[in-house]
């Protein structure tokens, strides 16, 4: 029903600014119906109210974060809106775990970094910590929505409006405060179907400046605190790598093989640091994996090994004067099967670029080997073992040893065999900014553009190498131009 003139009313709340209803009036100024210190100290305050003329509020009180009605209200949320609603053990358990201003009992340790894990969590820990158990303050903004001159009874109290506030500062309002879309409205039961509505306003004062810098600089204070406590997790074990270097860290793992001929497959595999990169812990860049045994996964044999590798390298930025890009390190490895008479038979080569981009890449490789024409060489395989090998296991690409202009690998048979998968985890460590790392100069400003539109790493290899031909065709350009005479030059200037 429309709200009558002299039924309206406005109130200022504070934050756990206490509004007594006329229900809390007539019940506290008994002082025998008062059992706590909290009861006794509300019975103080309505009777200094009674003295001053009264309390201002008549339908808009509130329950603080102490009263009883907030402990009942946390602790009796319903799931669902039904009045026959029984909780489930779920519900039962979520609501004895969950505890408001819990307080945090102080680890037993010494040491910061034994606080990160808890070796033998008791089973109180656990029941406390499954669940967010972050301390809250709460404070509900009330309606006594009963008929005119029948104030002070429960059924009539509705919630207008919930705050609260977690230790770690959030202020949570619900509903919001009023908009654009106008007031919210509640509707009761009952034979008349009363309509109130209710508009909430945030009436804070604006922060002077003082007060604005002042907080900052108790924020600031606060985050390097909590800096210096990160840090005291972490350690001083963290190394950072040299100014103008750049550190690639992989963990990786051969996964499978598939789709090759014969069983128990193993691999060998080693790492190619190109010029500029280097291994700063000596560890050991390659390694054999175990020899595992096939089965059918649809129609391919797949062999798992799930072999885990760790690789590092420190690659050093050269002088930004120099034309050429840096090479990023390329994984060579071979498969090769064992079987039951010691038979060793090469199945396959391949080589993947390690990423240029940090993060997992699930990569799959083919591998291919070579083959002699004719029957002999294949009888010689199926019964003695033994195939054409690779002298040099770079051949796969371009060799590290090659010097000439030209690669020619004509005549050379080759035979598609399966392929590997592998899974990397990369890590880059730098003090420059990732992006900018290979922007020394407009050309590799350039290359970066190029190579991040491309997006993968097959494709770095083969724009290295286009663009390193670009440069040597250009200096050569250069050059035959220098050495025309200079009045030929500038007639077919003139021509042009």
């Amino acid at each position: 029903r429309p709200l009558q003139e002299e039924e309206e009313e406005e109130a200022e709340v504070g934050w756990q600014e206490k509004l007594f209803s006329q229900f809390e009036v007539d019940l506290y100024q008994n002082e025998s119906a008062c059992q706590t210190p909290l009861d006794r100290q509300y019975h103080e305050e309505i009777l200094k109210l009674g003295k001053s003329g009264g309390r201002k509020n008549c339908r808009i009180f509130t329950y603080t974060d102490h009263d009883r009605f907030t402990n009942l209200e946390e602790h009796c949320q319903k799931v669902t809106d039904s009045d026959h609603e029984v909780p489930s053990y779920l519900a039962e358990r979520m609501a004895n775990v969950r505890r408001r201003r819990q307080d945090r009992r102080p680890i037993e340790t010494s040491s910061l970094k034994s606080k990160i894990i808890t070796w033998e969590p008791s089973e109180e820990f656990i029941k406390n910590n499954h669940v967010i158990n972050t301390p809250v303050q709460t404070m509900y903004i009330m309606g006594d929505l009963g008929p005119y001159g029948k104030l002070g009874h429960r059924e009539y109290e509705h919630v207008l409006c919930t705050i609260k506030v977690d230790g770690n500062g959030v202020i949570t309002v619900k509903p919001d405060f009023t908009g654009t879309e106008g007031a919210y409205r509640i509707e009761l039961d009952g034979d008349k179907r009363e309509v109130w509505k209710y508009t909430i306003e945030n009436a804070s004062l604006q922060v002077q400046p003082e007060e604005e810098e002042r907080e900052q600089c108790v924020f600031r204070d606060l985050y390097s605190r909590h800096k210096e406590y990160l840090s005291g997790l972490v350690g001083s074990e963290f190394e950072m790598p040299p100014p103008g270097t750049l550190r690639l860290f992989v963990n990786g793992e051969i996964v499978s093989a598939q789709g090759y001929e014969y069983d128990n497959l193993y691999v060998h595999f080693f790492l190619e640091l190109p010029n500029r990169w280097s291994n700063p812990t000596f560890q050991q860049l390659s390694g054999v994996t175990q020899t595992c045994a096939t089965k059918k996964v649809g129609w391919d044999n797949v062999a798992y090994f799930c072999y885990p590798f760790t690789l590092d390298m420190l690659f050093t930025q050269g002088d930004e004067s120099e034309d050429s890009l840096p090479q990023w390190p390329v994984l060579y490895f071979e498969v090769l099967s064992l079987d039951f008479w010691q038979r060793y038979r090469v199945e396959g080569y391949g080589s993947l670029v390690l990423p240029a981009s940090p993060g997992l890449h699930m990569l799959t490789i083919p591998t291919w080997r070579p083959v002699e024409l004719g029957t002999v060489a294949e009888l010689r395989r199926f019964f003695i073992g033994g195939s054409p090998e690779l002298e040099d296991i770079t051949y796969v690409r371009i060799p590290s040893t090659f010097k000439g202009e030209r690669l020619s690998r004509f005549g050379f048979r080759t035979e598609t065999t399966g392929s590997v998968t592998f899974r990397l985890y990369c890590l880059q460590q730098s003090r420059q900014v990732q992006q900018n790392f290979l922007e020394s100069s407009a050309l590799r400003q350039r290359m970066q553009n190029v190579l991040d539109r491309l997006g993968g790493s097959s494709q770095q290899s083969s724009v290295y190498n286009v663009l390193e031909a670009f440069q040597r065709a250009r200096r050569r350009m250069q050059e035959a131009r220098e050495s025309l005479p200079q009045d030929l030059v500038s007639a077919s200037a003139s021509t042009a």
